[in-house]
């Protein structure tokens, strides 16, 4: 309907050659987080390896009561160590959501989620691989198990919860019927700004995060010293000192954040600032 050359959008640029055609602000924040999330390979394959863990997880009502389950017995244990604080209202048991492209918001929910309830998540994929059930089933909850222990998959899970709690403000104003506008662009600003610092400063905060998480879930941790070799090898150009530490902070929190910024920077330029000013 919107196409270029046969579309609403060629009709409308043909009656009025000056009109500037811009897709719903919103919807722009979607396609930029897309994008950006399928331009690093890791980061593309880490939203499919969510789904499926989710999938699993979530395969049947049984595996949902033990999730919740999981999850209550984990807060009463919390509770009885003085690590959760109590009070009305807290302490909710949560599910884990399935994610679609077209609602980027509810990875974020999806991400959070699984966070909170790594542990419970843990004790029902444990389930399903040891109870009486067919041997797809084992297998798929053994390979999500796997999947859900490889520090790749933690350091994705919270450098995406990362960039989605920048831009979820942003997300959630954009769709208001009645926007703010001067808010709205300060926070189209904000989001750019807060994206770059993140880029700038906090790789030391965030890796000491992700590593905090994997000894609190018994996950190994790389050595960030060692060489680093990718699985086909060391590539030609790859200097011989290049450690996983470089590729970690070069190849994957850098380049994500990098196109984050450049897809938030097409989709919302000088123009569609301006359009977005006017309207």
């Amino acid at each position: 309907m919107r196409g270029e050359w046969n579309g609403l959008q060629a009709l409308i640029c043909n009656e009025c050659p000056y009109a500037y055609y811009v897709h719903c602000f919103a919807h722009c924040l979607q396609l930029a987080l897309v994008a950006s999330s399928h331009e690093v390979k890791l980061v593309h394959q880490f939203f499919e390896k969510l789904g499926f863990i989710i999938n699993v997880v979530t395969s049947s009502s049984k595996c949902n009561d033990e999730l919740r389950d999981a999850q209550a017995a984990e807060i009463v244990k919390l509770l009885a160590m003085n690590e959760l604080e109590s009070g009305r209202g807290l302490n909710q048991t949560c599910t884990l959501q399935r994610a679609g492209d077209t609602h980027w918001s509810s990875h974020l929910k999806s991400i959070s989620n699984l966070i909170k309830i790594f542990n419970a998540t843990f004790h029902v994929l444990d389930n399903i691989s040891t109870e009486d059930r067919t041997s797809s089933q084992h297998g798929d909850a053994n390979y999500a198990y796997t999947l859900m222990k490889s520090f790749d998959f933690v350091f994705v899970l919270h450098l995406m919860k990362k960039l989605m709690e920048i831009t979820e403000t942003l997300c959630q104003a954009l769709q208001h019927e009645s926007k703010d506008i001067l808010n709205t662009l300060h926070l189209v600003s904000t989001a750019k700004e807060q994206i770059q610092n993140l880029r700038e400063t906090g790789w030391e905060a965030f890796l000491l995060d992700v590593k905090s998480f994997c000894v609190k879930h018994d996950i190994e941790i790389p050595d960030m010293d060692a060489t680093f070799v990718a699985r086909e090898g060391q590539a030609r150009n790859q200097p011989c000192d290049f450690s996983i530490g470089q590729y970690y902070r070069v190849e994957l929190f850098y380049a994500t954040i990098d196109h984050q910024l450049q897809e938030l920077n097409s989709r919302f330029n000088e123009h569609t600032l301006e359009l977005l000013s006017l309207s």
